[in-house]
């Protein structure tokens, strides 16, 4: 019988990728433990924390991600730097 994960490819790129996801995360709890966020209005139409606009440029930067699969035959690492670029523009201005 197969392992209910054998779909799964975990290659090196999937592993370091997950690897920052929850460094992100740890890097965010130990930032709002440290200091406080408060909301603050920025280009989004709503006021958000830094975690709100982490999980946003992180949609975003799926997003982005997908589209470029489905609508492109161009490397990949194009739109991974794509995404980085609209991560941090998010969490910055956002």
């Amino acid at each position: 019988m197969a392992n209910a994960f054998s779909w799964m490819s975990w290659t090196l790129p999937v592993a370091i990728f997950f690897a920052c996801i929850a460094l992100m995360l740890v890097g965010m709890t130990v930032w709002e433990i440290r200091s406080p966020t408060t909301e603050r209005k920025g280009f989004l139409p709503m006021r958000t924390t830094r975690g709100d606009r982490l999980f946003i440029g992180l949609l975003c930067a799926a997003y982005i991600n997908l589209a470029w699969v489905g609508l492109t035959d161009l490397d990949q690492w194009y739109a991974a730097a794509i995404g980085f670029v609209a991560l941090l523009l998010i969490m910055r201005k956002g």
